[in-house]
């Protein structure tokens, strides 16, 4: 584990990998390469959040408003998906041994069989490792997982399984991707942009919120770090006083 001495870590960090498409435009190159060496990126961070002792990251890493890209980048970051799915399996023991869980949150439909099938594998093969919960949304919206997770209890309504006056926030949360996991702590959005866009909605009430101008590729550890020393100094009243 690094020993950066921070007085507290979130126990829940998001990222928005954003900057990727501009990362490229701005090298004159097409925005599939752009994706490449964000993937390259997720894979440091993911695991230098995991080395400091976080033990919950969440990477933003394909919306649901994303198929409306052009085809071929789509293509190209299912592609890139694929190829971290199958890298998954391979360094199933070695993800195994760290203690790795890894999660993959949204709408699976849509997805192809074999993503899908890759998913269920990886999923089931460290469902009980418990140091890191490593999340990755792909199809993902987060008003979409409350649409969901309150349909389900309309079902449960509907069917005399529970009365509309015995719905709690807990209920809702219940019915969420993230089951069992913290809120999140800490929102890391890079590329400029200063906004959610529609990512863990509900679990982020409560989050602070860090931005920076580094576009994705370019993000580094030490970025990293100053998002975590940006999060040591903030006062979290939590509505109170």
């Amino acid at each position: 584990m690094e020993n950066k001495d921070f007085s507290v870590l979130p126990a829940h960090v998001g990222v928005i990998m954003d900057g990727n498409g501009r990362w490229a435009k701005n090298r004159g190159l097409p925005r599939s390469k752009g994706h490449i060496e964000g993937a390259k990126t997720f894979r440091k961070i993911g695991e230098y959040a995991g080395n400091l002792g976080i033990r919950h990251i969440s990477f933003y890493a394909f919306s649901t408003e994303n198929w409306s890209r052009p085809q071929e980048e789509v293509e190209a970051i299912m592609a890139l998906f694929g190829d971290y799915l199958h890298e998954a399996v391979d360094r199933l023991d070695e993800n195994i041994e760290k203690g790795i869980r890894l999660r993959f949150l949204g709408d699976r439909n849509g997805l192809s069989e074999e993503l899908i099938e890759l998913i269920d594998f990886v999923e089931e093969k460290t469902r009980d490792m418990d140091k890191v919960n490593l999340n990755i949304a792909v199809n993902y919206g987060g008003q979409q997982e409350i649409l969901h997770s309150v349909k389900n209890i309309a079902k449960d309504v509907k069917a005399g399984l529970i009365k509309p006056e015995d719905i709690t926030l807990d209920t809702i949360q219940r019915g969420l991707y993230t089951l069992e996991q913290p809120p999140v702590d800490l929102v890391i959005r890079p590329s400029g942009e200063q906004r959610l866009s529609n990512f863990l909605l509900w679990q982020s009430a409560y989050a602070e919120f860090w931005s920076s101008d580094v576009l994705w590729p370019d993000f580094t550890e030490k970025d990293f770090d100053e998002a975590l020393r940006a999060f040591e100094k903030r006062n979290r009243r939590f509505g109170g006083v």
